[in-house]
């Protein structure tokens, strides 16, 4: 692993600091997680590059860890704070999941629909003895209803769709970052829960790539 550190260390300074990430503790864990570990060994050479990389396993969609300054930026939008439940869907290998394990003494629940990087996720965390995070099977829409509520939900990926069912999944307060991509172009977006309804508030344009499930249906063509 110590011979990525210099690419770890570049990737924070060339990619996450230049993008306005001011909280030092998303910029320490950013240092502090192995982004290669999280990424096939035969793509380990662009684990730090500013790309949405492609972690798939053969499994039935493409799975992307998304570009590093963006995770970073939705991260600090979300201003978890100590002792959150937070709730990160569509984890794909785990590395945002292992980044707010960083900025929180509370449990953290991740989601995958594909078993194959569900196993892949809880092997890695394990290794890095990450033993508050729990790696469960589910569609990104779906959430994790039996662990809700959240203070914060995290989608790891652009959504085309409402996600109603991670709405209802989060406290009074709560907040879901994400990039939607029901317009153009897409933004990441926050979503704030207050008195039961929900507001929403555009941080900066942003394109990765849709999680499965939430995807928008093909309209009807007569």
């Amino acid at each position: 692993m110590s011979g990525f550190l210099p690419a770890r260390q570049k990737m924070v300074d060339g990619q996450v600091r230049p993008s306005d990430v001011t909280d030092l503790r998303i910029v320490d864990a950013m240092l502090a997680v192995p982004r290669e570990l999280f990424v096939p060994e035969r793509k380990r050479a662009l684990a730090y590059l500013d790309l949405d990389l492609d972690v798939s396993e053969g499994g039935s969609a493409r799975r992307f860890l998304i570009k590093p300054a963006v995770t970073a930026k939705m991260l600090q939008a979300a201003n978890i704070g100590e002792g959150d439940r937070v709730l990160v869907a569509g984890c794909a290998t785990g590395y945002t999941a292992a980044l707010v394990t960083h900025l929180t003494t509370g449990p953290v629940t991740a989601t995958e629909v594909d078993p194959t990087l569900v196993a892949k996720a809880r092997e890695v965390l394990a290794q890095l003895g990450l033993q508050r995070v729990t790696v469960r099977a589910a569609d990104a829409a779906e959430g994790d209803a039996a662990n809700a509520p959240y203070d914060v939900i995290v989608l790891d990926g652009a959504t085309e769709i409402k996600p109603e069912r991670l709405y209802g999944q989060l406290k009074e307060g709560g907040r879901l970052v994400g990039v939607f991509a029901m317009t153009k172009p897409p933004r990441a977006t926050i979503v704030t829960r207050s008195h039961g309804d929900f507001g929403n508030r555009a941080l900066f344009d942003a394109v990765v790539p849709v999680l499965p499930g939430l995807e928008a249906r093909p309209a009807f063509v007569f």
